[in-house]
């Protein structure tokens, strides 16, 4: 059995999580994720500004106060902290560790970028056995650019356990583990549903470690004395978050996640088990950034009286003005009847530009809606100053051959090797449509109730879309929810999503039901003008909904224990 901790979920992730991480116990590696398709287009945009750049600086400032501790500890590290460089952060790892008097061996993962004239950045996502090579020939820190997030953890136990191609099972297990971690503290109950049940209350969750075994097998759990909880249900949560169906895709196997067993081991551990892999994809999936303009936004407070009518009159005002190209408004009626002071009393009205010309973005328009605080409508009044346009970019994927990426494997002796393609690998088409639940039982009284009652949920972003996974706390709810969550029901409950491709894939051994809207955060998060770029909050918008619960499941001793996640 490996230990492999995990100290980032994100660029700017908590700073003093991998001194946390190395001081709170044993580990043999540790991990640290700070890539994201947002992330490339900031760390493209660095390296396009100075090219000895494009990696996560706050990667090498952390690293400054822990390097001598984890090779004094035998910890190593492996991080795609590397961005659109790791190269550049591979010497400049060297050089920080010079300074320190430290003797440390670092291999790098190359050959991720591809060659787009048009593109900012474009990127392969690849696989692990990269990784594994620079650790086999002895590195202490490994720096990639853009591979999985599971392969931080898949790596690992590749070079430890001397796994091939062929064993997929164990692939597919590791892939788990890896998806698992792979979000910091998501999985001790970081943005969990439940958080009011932690015994912390969710205000410190610790950051996980995953005991991986020989077979692919781990188990979940954290330091001992951190916040948070590992339960069967905050690891449902992570496992539901970002996937599509239950093959969930990846370079080196495609892991089964209907296979998937999770089992509560003791406090804080939840063993994961029975993940089954079959060969990967003939194809690497390509994240593709470009710049696509510029962009602005004003937000208009519309207090009391005939919000529609003062809404209508501020659109009229600005497309006047500057023009209706580009523009966007968005009423948000946060406003309430007979409310006792300004705020409860108020609608927002968002006003959004984007243009390919910087000027007409920037001053010109919000100058525009600046000038209307004496000429608009009764009680004007804007939550910002005017400011300039930024720029913003467009997200795309794409798909290449396995065999055409020049995946390369940068020794600590400087030795390059190349990494061959999986000999076996499947065709895949698209994901099958899963025809709508033939229903579950019936349950008779109903009474009406928020869904989160007795759902959990946890939704997140994939480019232009969005991804939607749902969880009943007890085999009861579960045989009520798939039949009674169908993508018709979804489309009642959140209407953005009617009109929009929408697939629905069940995982029973999870209690769970995923969507994925396609095309809901239109051109990816840094283009996206919607309230909610990334779709964090589509999960706790469905479980606020009110609807008819059965009232057999809503009374007490329906709910799983704390701690257990209701799972034997």
């Amino acid at each position: 059995m490996i230990r492999i901790g995990n100290a980032s979920g994100f660029y700017g992730d908590r700073s003093t999580a991998w001194r946390e991480m190395l001081d709170g116990g044993e580990l043999d590696f540790l991990t640290g994720d700070y890539l994201a398709e947002l992330t490339m287009l900031i760390l493209g945009r660095d390296r396009l500004r100075d090219p000895s750049l494009g990696y996560a600086k706050t990667f090498l400032r952390q690293l400054e106060g822990t390097l001598g501790t984890a090779l004094e500890r035998g910890v190593r590290i492996v991080t795609n902290a590397g961005g659109v460089n790791p190269a550049g952060l591979a010497t400049a790892i060297g050089a920080l560790a010079d300074r320190l008097g430290l003797t440390v061996r670092i291999g790098y993962v190359e050959g991720d970028a591809l060659l787009r004239p048009d593109a900012l950045t474009a990127n392969a996502y690849l696989g692990a056995f990269g990784i594994a090579a620079c650790l086999e020939a002895g590195a202490d820190v490994v720096v990639t650019g853009r591979v999985t997030d599971a392969s931080l953890v898949v790596g690992p136990g590749i070079a430890r356990f001397g796994w091939r191609h062929d064993d997929l099972d164990a692939l597919a297990g590791a892939t788990v583990a890896g998806h698992l971690i792979e979000c910091g503290t998501q999985v001790t109950g970081g943005n969990f549903s439940f958080f009011t049940e932690l015994p912390d209350g969710g205000r410190r969750p610790g950051f996980p470690v995953a005991e991986l075994h020989p077979d692919g097998s781990s188990v979940i759990t954290k330091h001992p004395g951190t916040g948070g909880a590992v339960t069967v249900e905050t690891v449902t949560a992570q496992l539901l978050y970002e996937i599509g169906g239950p093959d969930y895709l990846g370079p080196d196997v495609v892991t089964r996640l209907d296979t998937v067993a999770l089992r509560q081991d003791g406090p804080d551990r939840v063993r994961v088990s029975g993940a089954r892999g079959t060969p990967p994809p003939d194809t690497l999936k390509v994240g593709v950034n470009n710049l696509g303009g510029f962009r602005n936004s004003m937000t208009f407070v519309l207090c009391g009286l005939d919000v529609p009518a003062k809404a209508a009159l501020v659109r009229e005002q600005i497309e006047a003005a500057i023009g209706p190209e580009g523009l966007e408004f968005r009423l948000a009626r946060t406003d309430r009847v007979d409310a006792d002071d300004t705020e409860t009393a108020s609608a927002l009205l968002h006003v959004h530009v984007k243009d390919g010309d910087r000027t007409r973005a920037g001053r010109a328009f919000s100058g525009a809606a600046v000038e209307l605080a004496l000429a608009s409508y009764p009680g004007c009044t804007l939550t910002t100053l005017p400011g300039d346009a930024t720029p913003y970019g467009v997200f795309t994927s794409d798909t290449v051959p396995q065999g055409a990426v020049a995946h390369v494997a940068v020794l600590p002796s400087g030795v390059r090797v190349p990494i061959p393609p999986p000999p076996l690998t499947c065709e895949q088409g698209s994901p099958a449509e899963q025809k709508s639940p033939a229903g579950g039982p019936s349950y008779h009284p109903t009474r009406r109730g928020a869904l989160g009652e007795l759902v959990g949920a946890r939704s997140g972003d994939k480019g232009g879309d969005a991804n939607l996974g749902v969880w009943a706390r007890t085999d009861a709810a579960y045989a009520w929810l798939r039949g009674w969550l169908t993508v018709e029901r979804l489309g009642e409950l959140l209407p953005e999503t009617v009109g929009l491709t929408v697939e629905r894939h069940e995982l029973p051994n999870l209690r769970a039901v995923n969507f994925v809207v396609r095309g809901l955060l239109g051109q990816g998060v840094a283009a996206s003008t919607r309230f909610d770029p990334q779709a964090k909050a589509l999960g706790e918008l469905l479980r606020a909904r009110i609807v008819d619960l059965p009232a057999e499941l809503t009374s007490g001793g329906t709910k799983a224990p704390a701690g257990t996640g209701g799972r034997p």
